[in-house]
């Protein structure tokens, strides 16, 4: 696949398997169609002929070019699997259009510090699985770190100890090495069904950039139970554009993460 998709990333190359699909053809006729020199011609041909798209048959005192279809239906299937991963996965691409989109409308807003103070976000989600397992993910560091860090970052530490002044703590990294670091306490802890936490986004310097107040409520419900998550901003810098704008989008991504990975061990044997 990797010499088909090099052959026809030549422009040249690429007009000659086309004028081959319509018909064989013979070096003379691609030259004169492609505007190309003969000596030309025949390195692309042998090109297209190494990659397995094309080959070549004497017809009387002429040799003529004809197209492989077989190579490109390959390389067509494997395309259109290509861009059904693409469709399937659109919703990626969209959280990232949304978290730039906003993290131009925060920075037009933080003018100064405190500038999102008292802001607040509730964030809703039924569960299939019973209180006390999705008690478990929250507080137990093990579960807790399948879910809560986004997808490809190494994890350093992750806790959230279910006592009133308990450590609440996410330290990841990710691919290029840039570190992030949240820190704060538990306030309340009734299992299974409340948890409140402060934590403190922390910048490269270890400053906080601004702090969420986080109430954690466990509802049962049949066959399964209601998350409610709320948050509160305080705390707000300047420096905190990014983070605060990432809010929305990032807490409903990792509660997205939470379902799925109970689904999951649900389904485990």
């Amino acid at each position: 696949m990797d010499a088909i998709a090099s052959a026809l990333a030549d422009g040249a190359r690429w007009r000659i398997v086309e004028l081959l699909a319509e018909r064989p053809r013979s070096v003379g006729e691609l030259a004169d169609s492609t505007g190309l020199r003969q000596p030309q011609t025949t390195k692309h041909l042998q090109t297209l002929a190494r990659a397995g798209l094309v080959t070549v048959f004497p017809l009387g005192q002429r040799r003529v070019y004809a197209v492989e279809s077989a190579p490109l239906q390959e390389l067509a299937s494997r395309l259109t699997d290509l861009v059904d991963t693409i469709s399937a996965h659109a919703g990626e691409r969209d959280a990232v259009e949304r978290y730039r989109a906003a993290i131009a409308a925060e920075s037009s807003a933080a003018q100064r510090d405190r500038w999102a103070d008292g802001r607040s976000f509730t964030f809703v989600r039924v569960l299939t699985a019973p209180r006390d397992r999705v008690w478990q993910h929250w507080t137990d560091p093990d579960l807790l770190e399948s879910w809560w860090a986004p997808p490809g970052m190494t994890i350093t530490d992750c806790v959230v100890e279910p006592k009133k002044g308990g450590r609440a703590a996410l330290d990841y990294r990710d691919a290029e090495g840039r570190r992030y670091r949240s820190e704060g306490r538990v306030t309340a802890a009734k299992r299974p069904g409340h948890l409140a936490f402060d934590l403190s986004v922390l910048d490269t310097a270890g400053a906080v950039s601004f702090t969420g107040h986080y109430d954690l409520t466990l509802d049962e419900r049949p066959g399964g139970t209601r998350l409610t998550l709320d948050l509160t901003i305080t705390e707000t810098t300047v420096e905190a554009v990014p983070y605060i704008a990432g809010i929305e989008t990032g807490w409903g991504r990792v509660l997205d993460n939470l379902a799925n990975t109970l689904h999951d061990s649900k389904e485990q044997p």
